[in-house]
């Protein structure tokens, strides 16, 4: 059987770290040529785009996509990690809130907002990551970045000493749903943090495709569908939903397979998916300028 290639979406289990999950891939794929499009935390499910051998080419262009959670905030106490995983540093009663002050007090998160990573991130700080430092017993302090909330919904307010918060939102790379959570807190004057975090989307990528780790389990040892047993999207399917695409003609398909330059054509992006006549996903090139440059090669004689 010849080594599988592609994608995989990965519905990750509470409990489990993302490399945990690609461990498992790599287990169930019988190769180590097994990444992943963004991490998700321990506490979090849903989400995670995994790529398989070449497939692996592939990741880079996904990792800075959007992405979409449901998640659960708490309002009323405070946690060293912003999530319910950390211990409580404050609490205060949240019984006075309102739905319609939570309503008001989510609006200015809406939008292109600064925020301030959560400390116990996998940020680095002079070489460490910030959560290293951070259980190290350091004082971390990261800087606020540019980020976008393009939604930001409140879905159901649960009321008592504290608060729980169910909402739905729709962010840019580099949004911590936990800053969020932490920020919405302060903003109410009560503290908050996360409580439960699932991921919904990643760009195209949604959890209605997702595949259960212990379903896949059970999948790979029976010789189900798929190479290995594992249902991959090919490199063609995966390149075309995730990326602009370029069709290319014959002698510009047959210029890039001998490593010659081509004019740019068709959406002017860093990263476009270029195809052959007959639908193989040959390169993606970045055409901002007027020739295009080779980004990743997919030759057809290593299919």
């Amino acid at each position: 059987m010849s080594a599988p290639e592609g994608v995989l979406i990965v519905d990750k289990p509470t409990g489990w770290t993302s490399h945990d999950v690609v461990a498992r891939v790599r287990r169930l794929a019988g190769t180590r040529r097994v990444g992943h499009a963004g991490t998700l935390d321990p506490m979090a499910t849903g989400v995670l785009v995994l790529g398989i051998g070449r497939g692996t080419k592939l990741l880079t262009f996904l990792v800075g996509c959007d992405k979409g959670y449901a998640a659960t905030i708490r309002l009323g106490a405070a946690t060293v990690t912003d999530d319910a995983e950390g211990e409580v540093v404050s609490t205060t009663s949240a019984a006075h809130l309102t739905r319609e002050e939570i309503e008001a007090a989510v609006a200015p998160f809406r939008g292109a907002i600064s925020q301030v990573p959560s400390a116990v991130s996998a940020i680095k700080v002079d070489g460490r990551r910030a959560y290293a430092r951070v259980r190290a017993g350091e004082d971390v302090q990261l800087a606020a970045r540019s980020v976008t909330v393009s939604r930001f919904d409140v879905l159901d307010v649960r009321t008592g000493t504290t608060v729980d918060v169910d909402i739905e939102v729709d962010v840019s790379s580099g949004t911590f749903v936990r800053a969020l959570a932490r920020d919405l807190g302060t903003a109410l004057g009560v503290g908050g943090h996360l409580v439960a975090l699932r991921r919904t989307r990643v760009g195209c990528f949604t959890i209605g495709e997702a595949h259960d780790l212990e379903a896949l389990s059970t999948r790979s040892g029976e010789g189900g569908t798929g190479a290995h047993g594992i249902p991959l999207l090919s490199l063609a399917a995966a390149g075309r939903r995730a990326l602009p695409v370029r069709d290319l003609s014959e002698a510009e398909a047959r210029a890039l397979g001998f490593g010659q330059p081509v004019a740019s054509s068709g959406p002017a992006e860093e990263a476009v998916a270029a195809f052959t006549p007959d639908g193989h996903l040959l390169a993606v090139l970045d055409q901002t300028k007027p020739r295009a440059r080779t980004r990743v090669v997919f030759p057809i004689e290593d299919s």
